[in-house]
């Protein structure tokens, strides 16, 4: 925004230079002897206009005072209403008093040359009209202003692109072009300006930002602003050599710029799927079971510890590892493990409370973080066990669901993180493992687990 802030100004101070340069030419005629030539092609009461527009903008900033917005609106509104009058004569083939309105000569003594242009009318009442609603709060004058903008921008395409066929010589010479070229940049200066003021509050915000909307914004932009006039140049200059016969030369013009739209598609497709994919990353559910993904994990458990913390209640962790997956998918395939998966992910919410954290946490690897004293989650594990074999029992199983479990219960009085929390039942997990390779009895590790949770609980240290 600084850098477009500076723009601004620079842009203001360039249209007040060119209008005050060409109405000084105007004012005082011996100056047109070191002008150079073609600068009468900005009619006086044009680079009046201009002057007024341009203070209207700048004493319309929000940081100036309430008398500086009443100067600017008025002066909006003066320019506005001269542009309209303007046009009218047009319109109407009469004149409607201008003369009395504008401090020049605005006889027509020679048609259509001694005046004003009438799209350069219409451009400076669009600035006035914009000039005028620009600090509007209402939602509907706001939306009003973004029209205005838009419309001018695309009344100073048109005239830059006219000028610019007229001076290439591709549709033959023509005077018919009452639009200079010093008007045209002053036009196109202010629109600039007025599209940076309403940058913040307007659709042209999604120039401005970071994420991939304004990466694409701002890529595709000028592509897509300047693929139709070069293909209109391709025509021309195609047609002008003779090269090619002409319905040839449209076919071949066409499909090159159905290509390049169709380029231009895939790739604003493939930044689309990148987002989605890192929407995707970024959320807390696991896509396969429904149970949150390990980054939810971490979110709602930290957060539940903090309860049990404040609340002084015991808080327990509980690691799970299938046991057979890779087997399973080798045997029956990956629709199999999936299956797998989500019937684990079933049991699970099926034995534990819905305040409680259960998450899948790797491939094959679970946790459920909750307020559990060691008894309790003891219990918990011998439930989910009690589940899973009555499920082994059904008939029309091809495979056994097996599972190790690890678990470990922190006292409100120890300061545990829950990173540490999940190494120790991923520990205790292990243990197990070790414990059904070697035959050791699941009472004894049960009481291994409860001396040594005991023995924390009763360490000073900790």
């Amino acid at each position: 925004m600084k850098k477009l802030g500076a723009l601004k100004r620079a842009s203001l101070a360039m249209a007040a230079s060119i209008a005050a340069v060409v109405l000084a030419g105007w004012l005082v005629p011996p100056l047109d002897s070191i002008f150079p030539h073609g600068w009468q092609l900005m009619r006086a009461e044009t680079a009046f206009l201009v002057l007024l527009n341009v203070l209207s903008i700048a004493l319309s900033e929000p940081r100036l005072r309430s008398t500086a917005h009443r100067i600017a609106t008025l002066l909006a509104g003066f320019n506005a209403l001269v542009a309209t009058l303007i046009l009218a004569e047009y319109g109407f083939h009469s004149p409607l008093g201008v003369a009395w309105l504008l401090p020049f000569d605005v006889s027509h003594t020679i048609p259509n040359l001694n005046r004003m242009s009438p799209q350069t009318a219409l451009g400076l009442a669009l600035l006035g009209c914009a000039t005028l609603l620009i600090r509007a709060r209402n939602p509907v004058a706001a939306r009003t202003v973004d029209v205005l903008i838009f419309c001018l921008g695309l009344l100073d395409l048109v005239l830059i692109s006219g000028y610019a066929f007229n001076a290439m010589l591709m549709f033959g010479l023509s005077m018919t072009i009452l639009t200079s070229p010093l008007t045209l940049a002053c036009l196109f200066l202010l629109t600039m300006v007025l599209c940076i003021r309403r940058a913040d509050n307007s659709v042209l915000s999604i120039f401005l930002s970071r994420g991939i909307a304004g990466r694409i914004a701002r890529g595709l932009a000028p592509v897509l602003l300047l693929l139709p006039f070069l293909r209109e140049i391709g025509r021309a200059r195609l047609v002008q050599a003779h090269l090619i016969p002409e319905q040839y030369t449209s076919a071949i013009l066409a499909s090159v710029a159905t290509a390049l739209s169709f380029i231009l598609l895939l790739m604003l497709a493939w930044h689309v799927h990148r987002m989605e994919k890192e929407i995707h990353d970024l959320s807390l559910r696991d896509e396969l079971t429904g149970l949150y993904n390990l980054r939810g994990f971490h979110l709602l458990a930290e957060q539940a510890l903090r309860l049990a913390r404040r609340s002084r209640t015991p808080f327990s962790v509980l690691f799970i590892d299938l046991d057979n997956l890779k087997s399973i998918n080798d045997l029956h395939g990956h629709d199999a493990g999936s299956q797998t998966l989500a019937e684990t992910a079933e049991l699970l919410q099926a034995t534990f409370r819905e305040t409680d954290v259960i998450a899948r946490i790797g491939g094959d690897e679970f946790a459920v973080a909750g307020q559990f004293s060691h008894p309790d989650i003891a219990f918990a594990t011998e439930r989910l066990r009690e589940a899973s074999t009555l499920r082994n029992a059904r008939p029309g199983n091809r495979f056994a669901l097996s599972f190790s479990v690890g678990h470990v219960t922190t006292a409100s009085t120890q300061k545990d993180s829950l990173k540490a929390l999940l190494s120790q039942a991923d520990e205790a997990m292990y243990e197990e493992k070790r414990r059904r390779k070697t035959g050791v009895p699941r009472s004894q590790t049960l009481a291994s687990q409860r001396l040594v949770t005991d023995r924390r609980e009763l360490d000073p240290r900790r």
